[in-house]
This record gives structure tokens, C-alpha cells and sequence, in this order.
């Protein structure tokens, strides 16, 4: 599987990614979003990760989206943390299926 691959992935969905990407700065920056973005499409497919992104309000980051959230500055471990809460991601996948339940910070 080729994580964070534009295959299936419709223009809304690049367009997502690329708000998230004019966003940030440095490559600290760069590299967590882009792991932020390889674990949404490790869970959630990239298809559908993108639609996630866009649409679903997260009260955990103040009632912003996913794409919201980022373009703010909200640091990606933070949005991460929200999607799972209302996605219901059981905690052992919180970090990616390769990750387990050790955690890492973002």
C-alpha cells in the first residue's frame, strides 16, 4: 500500500492536502504533517481521508476541521488526537497499524 498517494484521491482531496502543506513551515513542519497525513490515510483510506478532513467538525480543536485545524497552526499531534476521539479509533491504532499502542510524539 503507497501511503499518501493522490490514486483514488479527487481534487478536493489534493486540495485538502495542499491548504495543510502552504501552511507549513520548515521542515519539522513538513514531516509532521506528512506523518499526520500517512496515518489518516492508513485508517481511514485515501479517499476517504481527505472527505474526513474537510467535513467533519472536531470539537476537540475548537469546532474547526481537520483542514481548519492545521491551516491555523494546530500542531498536528493535537488534530490527530480529536479525529481519533470522534472516529472512534481504538487506541491500540492510534498511532498507525506499524506503531501499536506505544505512541510517539509528534
Amino acid at each position: 500500500m503507497q501511503l499518501g498517494s493522490d490514486i483514488g484521491a479527487t481534487d478536493g482531496d489534493r486540495d485538502a492536502r495542499s491548504v495543510t502543506a502552504r501552511h507549513c513551515r520548515g521542515t519539522l513542519a513538513r514531516v509532521r504533517h506528512s506523518e499526520f497525513w500517512q496515518l489518516m490515510d492508513s485508517e481511514f483510506g485515501s479517499a476517504y481521508s481527505g472527505t474526513l478532513a474537510r467535513d467533519q467538525v472536531l470539537r476537540g480543536v475548537g469546532g474547526r476541521t481537520v483542514v481548519q485545524a492545521l491551516a491555523d497552526g494546530e500542531p498536528p499531534r493535537t488534530v490527530w488526537q480529536a479525529i481519533c476521539e470522534v472516529m472512534d479509533v481504538p487506541a491500540e491504532r492510534g498511532w498507525g497499524a506499524d506503531h501499536g499502542s506505544r505512541g510517539r510524539s509528534a
